[in-house]
């Protein structure tokens, strides 16, 4: 059943881009798609992933017509198999540095950095409180930004 729910193109990508890219809103998620996601793939993901019950839809209070979308506890605790498949990803796939570096962190923390990381998940997306300056997200955030910067001087 997981597979069936996960095992598309595209579920474990948005996923992802909530997850490790902070994007939260249906325009974010779509502009800053590394894969390139159509609008309407991106709906349609949107839509199963919280009718599976992993994220909600939230109205934004900023803004009328814009949706907020959170992850909630059961997509939370995806993160050690998401950790688990990054692994194996960067060990046995072509993977860009930049993609890479998150899952080694991942990787080199274990279950302790699986653990805090899920509770910084939990205070933003089920408290809607802000990210910790020094915490787990900022870490993998700022270990991706330099390995993209390298890739990007080294072209």
């Amino acid at each position: 059943m997981t597979v069936e729910l996960l095992g598309d193109r595209w579920s474990l990508i948005v996923l992802r881009d909530i997850i490790f890219g902070g994007h939260r809103h249906f325009r974010e998620l779509l502009d800053n798609s590394l894969e390139g996601i159509a609008s309407n793939i991106l709906s349609s993901r949107l839509t199963k992933l919280v009718e599976a019950g992993l994220l909600t839809r939230n109205e934004d209070p900023s803004h009328r017509q814009k949706i907020d979308y959170r992850l909630t506890e059961a997509a939370i605790e995806l993160i050690p198999v998401l950790a688990q498949l990054g692994e194996w990803g960067a060990r046995w796939l072509p993977t860009a540095p930049e993609l890479a570096i998150r899952a080694q962190i991942l990787a080199d923390g274990g279950p302790d950095l699986w653990d805090r990381f899920m509770d910084e998940l939990r205070d933003v997306h089920l408290r809607g409180k802000p990210s910790p300056a020094g915490g787990v997200m900022a870490e993998i955030s700022g270990a991706y930004a330099r390995a993209a910067a390298d890739a990007s001087a080294a072209v």
